[in-house]
């Protein structure tokens, strides 16, 4: 009876611990989204609508539209990234569309209501800031779970269906969009429109992805424990090992050997190269860019679940 009583107050105590990490998540979500919808809609009424810039995607559309018909940006919103939205129910999950509802919803209502003042007519300016506050916002969204821009969303839904890339289709929909404002603007507009784009793309990248960009690393070298033991106690990170076989094409002599695995940041190449010369300078290297990891001795990138 007394190990059935210990057991379950165990359990209890791990369902509370699970509940609470869940409302923690769910509020840290809910301030990244908040923060994405004022970041975007400051680069809406701050620089962009005023001097009808537009930018790529989904919210570029809502904009040229805008900037062409006398429909409010707000009703646009929603109207154009509906689509997306159910799009992301079906691609995504049910999670993911109702914080996207729940986002594209707060930005419509913050564009219609939230007064922000228009800080400058400089072209240039406008075009950069105004990207870069977009781009923070839709950032900002996407690390809470959701998104403001269903461009993403059509992206990875056609690549699924006509086995093309991501990337390929949003560039695709993007020279769409910045031909229309050719047409429908001015060719003055639409160039700075596509340096607005700019600026928002790399602003988004940098709070979607961080400042430090992982790198997987593969180390074949005859001093394999030193290069570990280097790994652990000087760069701070783990180590996996791999048994492998070594040789020079298919005539040499195959031996047994270990390969050794592990992820660094970019900022620590310099370090992690320098180590490396010291122990063993004629060892085999392959480092390779990563998106993202979890777990482990890696650094853990802020904000990140």
């Amino acid at each position: 009876m007394g190990m059935t009583d210990t057991g379950r107050g165990k359990q209890v105590k791990v369902a509370a611990f699970n509940r609470n990490k869940a409302t923690m998540r769910l509020l840290k979500d809910a301030l990244l989204m908040t923060m994405g919808v004022f970041c975007a809609t400051f680069g809406f009424k701050g620089f962009l609508m005023t001097n009808r810039f537009i930018d790529g995607g989904a919210t570029g559309i809502s904009l040229l539209i805008s900037n062409t018909t006398e429909i409010p940006l707000s009703v646009l919103l929603v109207l154009v990234n509906a689509p997306f939205v159910f799009m992301g129910f079906r691609t995504l999950g049910r999670n993911f569309g109702i914080k996207t509802i729940v986002s594209i919803a707060g930005l419509a209502c913050c564009v219609a209501f939230v007064e922000f003042p228009n800080v400058t007519d400089n072209e240039i300016l406008v075009a950069i800031f105004g990207g870069i506050f977009l781009g923070a916002g839709i950032g900002f969204t996407i690390r809470g779970g959701a998104v403001i821009d269903g461009t993403e969303i059509l992206a990875i839904y056609l690549s699924k269906k006509f086995g093309l890339t991501i990337g390929d289709i949003i560039i695709i929909l993007n020279v769409m969009i910045f031909s229309a404002a050719i047409y429908f603007l001015s060719v003055e507009i639409a160039l700075f429109s596509m340096l607005t784009y700019f600026a928002a793309s790399k602003t988004l990248d940098f709070i979607v992805e961080g400042i430090d960009e992982y790198l997987a690393v593969i180390i074949v070298s005859k001093k394999c424990e030193e290069v570990m033991d280097m790994i652990v106690k000087k760069m701070g990170r783990g180590v996996t090992v791999f048994k492998g076989e070594r040789g020079y094409g298919t005539t040499g002599e195959m031996t047994n050997t270990r390969i050794l695995y592990t992820v660094i940041t970019r900022l620590e190449v310099n370090k992690f190269n320098a180590e490396l010369e010291q122990i063993d300078s004629n060892c085999f290297v392959v480092m390779n860019s990563t998106k993202d990891t979890k777990g482990g001795m890696v650094k853990k990138r802020p904000l990140k679940h």
